[in-house]
């Protein structure tokens, strides 16, 4: 383990955090045993009125609803963030607590006639309402399911939950897993059409450009289904009808799971990568999964030409990668590494499930640090220490503010081969 002497910023070596193995994370990589640092990465991951997709925005993915905030004043305060130009601010309605409520409880009394005001208050009833509620219901043990019940019997109108608890981000269904199954669940069981299929992942739609809907029809998919696409409720609705699911991000998988109960819909999983071998593996497993052959060798020679003419014109490139960013930093960093780049800082929230990289990582580039934008001693970073020659995603462009970024951050989201081109465009023109 090594903390760098100079700032007194906490880091440690890839090689370090290798031998450590992924049993032994130190505590201070892990939010759930110290202080936090709202660092830019963090207050996008922890406020639901950021940037991005927090809870309350994703909750609203479901075409026609509508969304209550139950909460405290300072809760809700930063749901205007999402107002005009982003039109959702007409979608939400609060429901304030006061101190008596957070300690009582007394404000469940209130949520079935709130929503029977809010559903009036509509020009068009809504198709959903979504109660969205706070770590004070999480610590007052909140039985949600059957409020929501009572709600919607009294509406008329289906009513679901979304947790925005941040006291249970460390657990095993942390809030945006929740939200991406609770989306979904008014879907109804439908006869399945065997080439229609649902991609399942993010509440923005894929890039237009990848290479990943053009494959799917060359297998003969007629219909691709995302949630972010629906124009309509009945449109939502007939993601039921898809014959199986691709989950795309793995904070999906508890919705795979429940349209696989439900509704009887499998699904099967790819990864974004930015490994241009992996991702041809991917595709090989695709094709094999669905009985047959994917011609992908345009999209990859296309790819390995952008990173070859990058390497070629910017040889040895040292690169520091947040986690602010489209991809997992340490995938993302292996892969430079693996292109012949230097990575010689990487801010990035350590899992076991990211410490395959790292493993890797430590075998091509044992120095490079790995700094946790959770850290209090991030305030004394020292740019000085280790300059990058270009630096990738939001939270880097922080940290080093006059080296050169690729912030790579759109809503909409890069995957397979078009990701990895388009990345190498960007950092061709800067």
């Amino acid at each position: 383990m090594l903390m760098r002497e100079k700032d007194g910023v906490y880091s440690i070596t890839a090689e370090a955090l290798s031998a450590l193995g992924r049993e032994n994370i130190p505590s201070e990589l892990q939010s759930g045993k110290h202080l936090i640092y709202s660092s830019p990465a963090t207050l996008a991951f922890n406020s639901p009125g950021a940037l991005g997709f927090g809870v309350k925005r994703a909750g609203l993915a479901i075409p026609g609803s509508v969304m209550l905030l139950v909460a405290p004043g300072c809760c809700g305060r930063n749901t205007m963030m999402l107002d005009s130009p982003t039109g959702y601010g007409d979608r939400f309605f609060y429901l304030l607590q006061d101190e008596t409520d957070i300690v009582t409880g007394r404000h469940l009394n209130h949520i079935s006639q709130a929503v029977k005001e809010v559903v009036e208050a509509c020009e068009t009833r809504p198709t959903a309402v979504m109660i969205c509620i706070t770590c004070v219901d999480a610590l007052l043990g909140t039985d949600m399911e059957r409020v929501c019940r009572k709600a919607s019997e009294e509406a008329g109108v289906p009513v679901l939950p979304c947790y925005m608890y941040a006291l249970t981000r460390e657990g095993r269904v942390p809030p945006m897993t929740a939200v991406r199954k609770t989306v979904y669940t008014l879907l109804e069981k439908r006869e399945r059409k065997k080439r229609v299929v649902n991609l399942l992942g993010e509440f923005a739609s894929y890039d237009d450009r990848t290479e990943l809907y053009e494959i799917l029809k060359s297998l003969g998919i007629e219909t691709i289904h995302e949630i972010s696409r629906c124009k309509s409720f009945e449109e939502y609705l007939s993601m039921a009808e898809a014959n199986f699911n691709i989950v795309l991000n793995p904070e999906a998988r508890l919705a795979a799971e429940d349209f696989k109960k439900r509704l009887g819909i499998p699904s099967l999983e790819l990864t974004r990568c930015y490994q241009i071998d992996k991702i041809q593996k991917q595709y090989r497993l695709l094709g094999t999964a669905l009985g047959a052959e994917i011609d992908d060798a345009d999209y990859y020679d296309e790819v390995l030409d952008a990173v070859e003419a990058f390497t070629a014109a910017h040889p040895n490139t040292a690169f520091a990668v947040g986690e602010w960013i489209n991809a997992d930093p340490f995938e993302l960093s292996l892969a430079l590494l693996r292109y012949g780049h230097r990575v010689t800082e990487i801010y990035g929230t350590v899992t076991e499930v990211n410490f395959i990289y790292i493993k890797k990582i430590a075998s091509l580039s044992p120095q490079t640090h790995i700094f946790t934008n959770l850290s209090p001693t991030m305030l004394n970073y020292d740019v000085s220490s280790s300059p990058a020659d270009i630096t990738l995603g939001r939270d880097a462009a922080y940290y080093q503010p006059d080296v050169p970024n690729v912030p790579w951050n759109s809503e909409n989201k890069p995957f397979g081969y078009q990701g990895v081109r388009d990345l190498f465009y960007e950092l061709e023109a800067l």
